[in-house]
């Protein structure tokens, strides 16, 4: 049975075709504004200097403006995500040795009670899984391997929803920086209109300053799909790694001797129909 992935590339190309479209046309606008004003030529014999301003990191961060802030915890939230969700998809965080070989002793000593306790006692994502399919070995092979597939889907369930938000951090991040390129242009050219263009050169800076969001937004989506896509691969992996090892236990189960067991130490809650009698099992209709 395949682990279920979510088709995620159509409407992330389509964000990101949108975004890039976006910043060409501010760039372009903003080129036709500056070279269509011709800049007089120095006076002859005239000495042009010209100084290179190096900004620092802080004076850059306050360029972008109010975007900057959401940008920030936008950037923390994916170190964050992608420490926890790289440990969690680990080979060894999910299928611990000391587990496995803790079960594949009591399975060859046939002691599945005691198997069920030691999974019990020693949580892992391995563990639960053989616990699950422990407590449904009585029922049947079909039974016991559904069990078990149920709950690594609901596990891929789990890490996915988690992977995923990077994706969603990697859409909603160039498109929080345009907003701010946006409001900083919609200013500029405000400005512009109001008193002309009488320094271009004033202009261009303020128009790179505003674009300094765009370009954070970038920054942080980038390495979000990068790991979006590096960790959704790597748990693939490792949750087909997880299901080999789970299913190599039960592998010759001797169900015919353990039907109608009952392993584990969940209660049973369904009882036989209250209108059938002792006497009359079987002369009895049941009522619709």
């Amino acid at each position: 049975m395949q682990l279920l992935t979510q088709n995620t590339h159509s409407p992330i190309m389509r964000h990101l075709r949108n975004i890039l479209l976006a910043c060409a046309l501010v760039f372009t606008v903003s080129a036709a504004t500056l070279y269509a004003q011709e800049e007089a030529p120095p006076a002859e014999g005239a000495e042009v200097t010209r100084t290179v301003e190096h900004k620092s990191l802080l004076d850059k961060f306050k360029e972008g403006g109010w975007v900057m802030y959401p940008l920030t915890v936008f950037s923390m939230v994916i170190v964050w995500l992608s420490t926890d969700l790289w440990m969690r998809t680990a080979t060894n965080k999910l299928s611990p040795p000391a587990h496995v070989d803790g079960a594949k002793d009591f399975f060859r000593l046939g002691d599945y009670v005691g198997a069920y306790q030691h999974c019990k006692i020693n949580p892992s994502p391995f563990c639960n899984n053989v616990r699950v399919g422990l407590s449904f070995i009585g029922d049947g092979q079909e039974a016991t391997e559904n069990a078990m597939f149920d709950e690594i889907n609901k596990l891929n369930a789990s890490m996915t929803t988690r992977i995923n938000y990077l994706s969603v951090i990697g859409v909603c991040a160039p498109m929080v920086g345009l907003v701010g390129t946006v409001g900083g242009m919609m200013g500029a050219f405000s400005e512009m209109g109001t008193a002309g263009i009488t320094n271009p050169g004033a202009l261009a800076g303020h128009i790179g300053e505003v674009l300094m969001a765009t370009a954070a937004g970038l920054a942080v989506a980038i390495p979000a799909f990068m790991m979006f896509y590096v960790l959704r691969n790597k748990l693939q992996g490792s949750m087909h790694q997880l299901q080999d090892i789970t299913f190599s236990l039960f592998r010759k189960m001797p169900y015919e001797d353990l039907k109608d067991c009952h392993v584990g130490e969940e209660e049973f809650f369904a009882a036989r129909p209250n209108w059938i009698g002792e006497e009359d099992e079987a002369t009895t209709a049941v009522p619709v």
